[in-house]
């Protein structure tokens, strides 16, 4: 059963294209996204070629490249013709601005909810019968646990599995006791089996190399993995407080109008707000905002006390600098 789903999710990336393989199309986009995503747009892109030429008459084929935001957002200032983004962190959106003008300034303003058409939160994955008994945060810091979740350096992913835990943290230390967060994070640091460059990484460490007892990643993810490996070999774990892990998209406009592809660029994009979009991102177990899917999925969500980036550390940037820069609180903590 694991050797399956592995084999399903390369086949997936072979060729960088996970779309539609018709002949002679009308017209070729690019989404780069995160390493997580290859199921999810594998199954989007279908529905939006069928809406795309329901609307124009044209064909499409969307080619997918998937790996850590972060390496994505490097690849694309280095030259990677990327028509759109979808990522999992809003600076990996915003430095296609800052450092290389392929997006405009206001790319937050350009789609509903800053531009994040869905969201999750960070969850936990366990084996079979919870054998170490995780229940929150204070339970990945006792000293026989080993924790497998992405490089924070490297991932999205990882970074908001860090921020949760400070958020944890705080909410149980009290913000001002920063030596007894500081002590909970190395403990908690200390006890990271495997550091994979991303999310992909990380499951393929925790499920078919066997690492670890726990698999920090989004929320989507383990409940994808549990149904794709079996509810019988794994259980998840949703923590009572967590991070508000959105989920920015954008069209690289410097690239989609010297590719012609400015148009189909944005409605592919704007279909992700559609509700059949909104009903597929909560059957890959994503966390949407329409209001009548969020209503027919409610019992998948457990509620959960969401802290924003701007509640744990300010903002983005302030954790980009404090946090996650060389030589910052990341690093420091990690010192043996």
């Amino acid at each position: 059963m694991q050797s399956k789903f592995i084999k399903t999710v390369f086949a997936g990336v072979l060729a960088i294209s996970s779309s539609i393989q018709a002949q002679a199309e009308d017209q070729t986009i690019l989404n780069a996204s995160y390493d997580i995503a290859r199921e999810l747009f594998a199954s989007y892109n279908p529905i939006f070629a069928e809406h795309w030429q329901e609307k124009t008459g044209k064909t499409i084929e969307i080619k997918q490249s998937h790996a850590g935001s972060s390496s994505q957002a490097r690849s694309i200032l280095q030259g990677m013709p990327v028509d759109v983004v979808t990522f999992n962190q809003v600076t990996d959106v915003q430095i296609l601005h800052d450092r290389g003008n392929l997006i405009p300034a206001d790319w937050k303003a350009q789609l509903p909810n800053d531009s994040s058409p869905y969201y999750s939160t960070t969850a936990f994955l366990v084996r079979k019968g919870n054998p170490k008994q995780i229940q929150d945060w204070g339970d990945l810091a006792k000293d026989d646990v080993a924790l497998v979740f992405p490089n924070p350096k490297t991932s999205g992913n990882g970074r908001y599995t860090y921020l949760a835990a400070l958020g944890y943290a705080q909410k149980a230390f009290g913000k001002e006791s920063t030596s007894e967060q500081d002590a909970f994070l190395k403990q908690f640091l200390d006890n990271v089996a495997v550091f994979d460059t991303g999310g992909r990484g990380a499951t393929t460490s925790f499920v078919e190399r066997g690492i670890g007892d726990v698999l920090i990643t989004f929320e989507s993810e383990v409940n994808n993995i549990r149904q794709q490996y079996g509810v019988d070999e794994y259980e998840v774990v949703v923590p009572k407080t967590s991070i508000l892990a959105e989920f920015p998209v954008a069209v690289v406009e410097r690239n989609a109008k010297k590719n012609g592809s400015l148009e189909v660029s944005t409605e592919y994009l704007n279909y992700l707000y559609s509700e059949k979009a909104q009903r597929l991102l909560a059957g890959f177990n994503y966390r949407v905002h329409n209001e009548a899917v969020k209503a027919e999925f409610a019992e998948k969500f457990p509620a959960v006390d969401l802290l924003t980036v701007e509640q744990i550390i300010g903002s983005w940037d302030s954790a980009m600098t404090e946090l996650f820069a060389s030589g910052a609180k990341l690093d420091q903590l990690q010192r043996r």
